[in-house]
């Protein structure tokens, strides 16, 4: 919402925008952008608009909801707005559980530093990038592609409005317990979203992901690349591609883990879709410094290395986990993990979470509604207790990771300011 927010600035509109709260690196980018913030859904302080765009995390019951419906103003759901202003461009949609963000922002950077001013949407903040969307005057149009619905009135998956040219699948497991009841329910919108990808476009996908080859196999009317297949193999180990019999290094290439190792060689070979060469998005790439909270590394206090990472899913707590393990494999580090999404704190992926964190040499967790009671772990069900745990103990450890998809400032910033006393 924050980046069409910034593009519909650009094409010319005045925006406001409700939330129950406002926390950074997104709330520092609207004030930037002018954007008015108003907390709160109270009906009184709706501002009067030509249109009000209701994003997904509203529904029924809510009062500015109320306030629209019965005074038939007009609304629009987010990516339907979106989806209009894209009809005239080339959008090269970035998909999956896992790695959409980073890998949005990996291509964004390709196409700017070639040179290309191409438009993008992504749903987090670059540290490269100025701003996290922008309306641009290339044809070409990257976006994350959520699959996620679209609004209370619209349970169609995100991307189903993108219309996109070409796609991404990064990878397909099961999240969003609050929407989607299995994991063929996920598959299912992704196989509509492949119907309609014109037969010129392209599907990029990675071989050893079973449940994206599942979604293939359902039905494929456009062209394909498969990565780690026949002609596109890739090595984690020696950190190259191999594409259709000429390697390529990616030794040099800056952030660390197999996951971002992945959303490289993603981003290079959608670049290539589009005309950018192999080895023009890999020189392109050696200057992309990653993601704000995407392990992100704050700092070092009173000799402790601090990490904050978004990871809110099993397979992606596992991939920053052994990200930092491998850059610090001799160091003690401390897991600090809150169960934050509808899925985690709902206990949707159950005891699995725990074997996610066995490279850490320790984990305290943040868990509100108590899903992991009686494991004989190291939790609280809430902020302040959770705090205290982790300043007990916290000056036995090397390196901290903080993991949580909510506002990671009200854990950092006591800890920070701890650390600093000592």
């Amino acid at each position: 919402m924050g980046g069409l927010a910034q593009i519909l600035k650009e094409s010319g509109h005045s925006i406001s925008g409700s939330d129950n709260q406002f926390y950074p690196p997104m709330s520092d980018h609207l004030e930037n952008l002018d954007v008015e913030m108003i907390k709160g859904y109270s009906s009184k302080s709706m501002p009067d608009a030509d249109l009000y765009i209701i994003g997904n995390a509203l529904s029924r019951g809510n009062e500015c909801v109320e306030y629209i419906l019965d005074n038939q103003l007009p609304f629009r759901s987010g990516p339907e707005m979106l989806g209009e202003i894209l009809k005239s461009r080339k959008v090269l949609a970035i998909s999956g559980t896992h790695g959409k963000t980073t890998t949005s922002y990996m291509l964004a950077h390709i196409f700017l530093n070639q040179g290309r001013d191409i438009g993008f949407l992504v749903g987090g903040v670059s540290k490269d990038i100025k701003g996290s969307a922008s309306l641009g005057t290339d044809s070409t149009f990257v976006i994350e592609a959520d699959e996620y619905d679209s609004a209370f009135f619209d349970k169609r998956s995100k991307f189903i409005h993108y219309s996109p040219s070409s796609l991404v699948i990064n990878n397909i497991e099961f999240d969003h317990a609050d929407i989607f009841d299995h994991l063929d329910d996920i598959k299912r919108q992704f196989h509509h979203l492949i119907k309609i990808i014109p037969s010129s476009g392209e599907v990029i996908y990675f071989s050893d992901d079973k449940n994206s080859k599942d979604v293939i196999s359902k039905g494929l009317w456009c062209k394909s690349t498969v990565i780690d297949g026949n002609e596109i193999k890739i090595s984690f180990e020696e950190q190259e591609l191999q594409y259709k019999g000429t390697s390529y290094s990616l030794a040099e290439l800056p952030l660390i883990g197999q996951h971002n190792f992945k959303n490289y060689i993603a981003a290079i070979l959608a670049a290539k879709t589009d005309d950018i060469a192999i080895n023009d998005s890999i020189e392109s790439l050696k200057s992309f410094s990653g993601v704000k909270r995407r392990l992100e590394y704050k700092g070092k206090f009173s000799n402790i290395h601090l990490y904050d990472d978004f990871a809110h899913h099993p397979t992606a707590i596992m991939f920053s986990s052994q990200a930092i393990r491998a850059k610090y494999p001799e160091k003690k580090i401390l897991g600090l993990i809150e169960l934050g999404s509808n899925t985690m704190s709902g206990g949707s992926h159950g005891l699995e979470l725990l074997n996610t964190v066995s490279c850490l040499d320790k984990t305290v967790w943040l868990d509100h509604k108590n899903v992991l009671d009686g494991n004989n772990i190291t939790s609280s069900d809430n902020i302040e207790n959770f705090i205290n745990q982790t300043k007990s103990i916290i000056s036995e450890y090397d390196i901290i990771l903080l993991m949580t998809n909510k506002d990671s400032h009200k854990i950092l910033k006591p800890l920070i300011s701890y650390l600093e006393k000592k």
